[in-house]
């Protein structure tokens, strides 16, 4: 069913309602932008929701916690949610409609095919997480063909998710652009993330080494350092004076290919790092251009 609230907001609840609503923008002519989301809209999330904006004629946002891109032990059930409020946000970011589907909407009992997200997926995050971006891969593929946008919008803090997509629509000829959004921060530096809700303010306060430390590395960077191993100990050095901090990784990667640099960084790189203070596990990153 799609029901439209009072702003004007359409919410698409089923796959048949976007076909619908799609096929309306194309009668008019329009171009149409998607920024796919887990919801608990953040000023990140609304950043590429603007982006969406200047880009296309009409904008759709899709708010749904895949469950395929979380293994067994971590957060799916405790993931912040509050879809009112995303709405709001939404709307007032300049959607024209959300997709909000249930899981038995997005995958059925009997499904069978999934993606596998490949070798740029090997490393950083899919170290501890193998899973994790083959969820991704699937759930994000589907919403795109769902959706049948013409641009859709990633941001920056998930770099390596960002790289993974830009792939998988290459390989597998999904006619869509994809912009990457810078990461926001909070004013004192802490990238904007969902998963933020988690932290108490003791917490909080020490994950403000990881903006730190990663700026070390780019003044070091800025001043001429090309060791991976410098940079990447410029990083560590700021992180682990916080009592809490458990390091997942901090890794200097090239930025395209995404493979560890172990001594000097020939081109642009990216260092890119996972971190966990008490049971929240962060991550954030910063490129360095040559």
């Amino acid at each position: 069913m799609t029901v439209r609230i009072p702003d004007g907001l359409l919410v698409l609840e089923t796959k048949a309602d976007v076909k619908v609503w799609r096929q309306a923008q194309r009668a008019a002519g329009h171009t149409i932008g998607f920024v796919p989301t887990m919801g608990y809209l953040h000023e990140g999330h609304l950043s590429l929701i603007r982006m969406a904006t200047e880009r296309s004629e009409v904008v759709l946002a899709s708010i749904f916690v895949n469950p395929t891109q979380f293994a067994p032990n971590e957060d799916l059930d405790a993931y912040p949610r509050d879809i009112e409020g995303d709405l709001r946000k939404a709307r007032s970011a300049g959607c024209a409609a959300v997709f909000l589907p249930s899981v038995s909407e997005m995958y059925s009992e009997d499904a069978q095919t999934s993606i596998h997200a490949g070798a740029l997926a090997k490393g950083l995050c899919g170290e501890s997480r193998p899973s994790h971006f083959s969820g991704v891969c699937t759930v994000v593929a589907k919403l795109l063909n769902i959706v049948g946008c013409d641009l859709a919008v990633f941001g920056q803090k998930d770099y390596q998710q960002l790289a993974i997509i830009r792939r998988m629509v290459q390989d597998l000829d999904i006619p869509v652009e994809i912009l990457a959004g810078p990461i926001v921060r909070e004013s004192d530096g802490l990238a904007l993330s969902s998963r933020n809700a988690y932290l108490s303010k003791e917490h909080r306060r020490e994950a403000l080494s990881l903006s730190e430390g990663l700026a070390q590395a780019r003044s070091a960077w800025q001043k001429g350092e090309r060791s991976a191993g410098t940079l990447r100990q410029a990083v560590a050095d700021v992180i682990k004076t916080r009592p809490s901090a458990e390091i997942d990784y901090i890794q200097v990667v090239d930025a395209v290919s995404l493979e560890p640099i172990e001594v000097d960084c020939a081109g642009d790189a990216l260092i890119a790092l996972a971190v966990r203070f008490g049971a929240t596990r962060l991550i954030d990153n910063t490129v360095l251009e040559v």
